[in-house]
């Protein structure tokens, strides 16, 4: 049986019954989107496939450098850092080609700590989008750098004067990716492999630079495949002596890397609801309210899109990357592109994302707001033409500057709250101040190039 074919429990266990490993592995991704695992015996995983496992809940109560938060109301020193209980997803089954096809399975917290997992977040409002007769269709698309150095090279190097895989600026250089070949067919052959299906793979503008867009799919599996990506692509380029970022900008003088999202929605028959050709750029009355909840509530839900300090390092003009919460027509200077098209192609693009974002996290807030915006029949304001960074925009379309103003914001978001939950809420912003804190204890190469002698 393929394991991409796998459904159910009572499958996954004939699956492993017939096999002759010892062990499989499992995982599952914490707040910011890494992901979290371990080998299991293949007699404990038959054992947990109904009835789910513990995993210790600190993986819900550290940032992504194993420090332990101090400031959440889940889980500390308080609580004892307790077992969560976690589900095995059997329909995620995948081979690793990496591992000689040894089998990979998701979990997902459930119990008390389902309110705080990102995935948890994104099948809660995409059980509302289900209530409301929706379907949500994305893709995401992902710019990444490569480079020639390992995690031993890189912290020897203290992080600087890294070797780029390809050196200067060459967009869709066909000769690049032919002279790299090798790199590009073992990252398209191992995502085919484990039905992370890439549509386009590409050399981006900037030393060492690739862009990869993934199929779309449903929304879930969409966030799945995406977040299983850019683990998976770290772990093919290391094992050729590679590493690949998906920080948000790494070098003050290099072009950031984005982690769009092309998202649409059908109806319960799979009519396409965003299309209407009587209406002006075929925007149907659905896709204008959606698209005006995404704007208006941009700004209270910008640290579910840029989660980290670096993320607002991006978010500057000139860079490709938005800088108020605007809306254009084939416009990618905009923060939401609107691609017109058919009934099955008609889309939005967010533009906003980074690569560093949590994509169960993102894709919650970007389908949210959206989905507010139709209850809420929110009206679509004027599109922006021309250049989205030469224009003033009403101060309520401005968007935070730091993740901690992001982050208050967040907190005194009722639409936040209703769609995602309390508990999470506070769980994610008390996380986000914690890393703004984190930072602010650090000194920088640059305050001490700019201080140390002269002031």
């Amino acid at each position: 049986m393929n394991p991409r074919d796998i459904q159910n429990s009572e499958q996954a266990r004939a699956l492993l019954q017939s096999l002759s490993c010892t062990h499989v592995k499992v995982g599952v991704f914490d707040i910011d989107g890494i992901l979290r695992g371990k080998y299991m015996s293949k007699e404990k995983f038959l054992e947990s496939l109904d009835s789910g496992f513990g995993f210790c809940d600190v993986v819900l109560g550290w940032d992504m450098g194993d420090r332990l938060y101090d400031n959440s109301q889940y889980t500390g020193w308080h609580s004892g850092y307790p077992d969560a209980k976690v589900r095995l997803l059997p329909h995620t089954c995948r081979a690793m080609p990496m591992e000689d096809n040894d089998l990979f399975f998701l979990a997902e917290f459930s119990g008390d700590a389902e309110q705080i997992c990102p995935r948890g977040v994104l099948r809660r409002v995409l059980k509302q989008a289900q209530e409301m007769g929706l379907q949500v269709f994305s893709g995401f698309e992902y710019e990444f750098f490569v480079f020639n150095e390992t995690p031993q090279s890189v912290r020897e190097k203290g992080y600087q004067d890294l070797e780029p895989m390809a050196p200067g600026d060459f967009g869709y250089s066909l000769i690049r990716n032919t002279v790299a070949a090798p790199t590009y067919k073992n990252l398209l052959s191992m995502c085919e492999a484990m039905d992370l299906p890439i549509e386009g793979l590409h050399e981006e503008t900037g030393p060492g630079v690739m862009e990869a867009a993934l199929a779309y799919d449903s929304a879930l599996a969409s966030a799945d495949k995406a977040a299983l990506f850019k683990t998976f692509t770290k772990i093919a380029m290391q094992k050729q002596g590679k590493m690949a970022t998906f920080m948000a900008k790494w070098h003050e003088q290099m072009p950031g890397s984005s982690g769009h999202i092309h998202l649409s929605l059908r109806g319960e028959d799979g009519a396409g609801l965003f299309y209407d050709a009587r209406q002006a750029h075929n925007m149907s009355e659905t896709m204008q309210h959606f698209v005006a909840g995404q704007q208006k509530l941009m700004p209270e839900l910008l640290s579910m899109v840029a989660p980290t300090i670096n993320a607002y390092r991006r978010l500057i003009p000139g860079f490709w990357a938005p800088t108020e919460a605007s809306v254009g027509i084939d416009n990618r200077t905009c923060a939401i592109r609107i691609i017109p098209g058919s009934e099955t192609s008609q889309r939005l693009e967010y533009r906003i994302g980074a690569a560093d974002a949590n994509p169960y996290i993102i894709l919650a807030a970007v389908i949210a707001s959206g989905l507010w915006g139709i209850k809420n029949k929110c009206p679509l304001l004027p599109m922006t033409e021309g250049s989205a960074y030469d224009q003033t925009f009403a101060d309520a379309l401005k968007l935070p500057t730091t993740l901690w103003q992001a982050a208050q914001r967040l907190k005194q978001s009722a639409m936040a709250r209703e769609y995602f939950g309390d508990a999470f809420v506070a769980h994610f912003a008390a996380s986000r101040e914690w890393e703004e804190r984190e930072h602010r204890k650090h000194i920088s190469k640059w305050e001490m190039e700019r201080y140390f002698e002269i002031i």
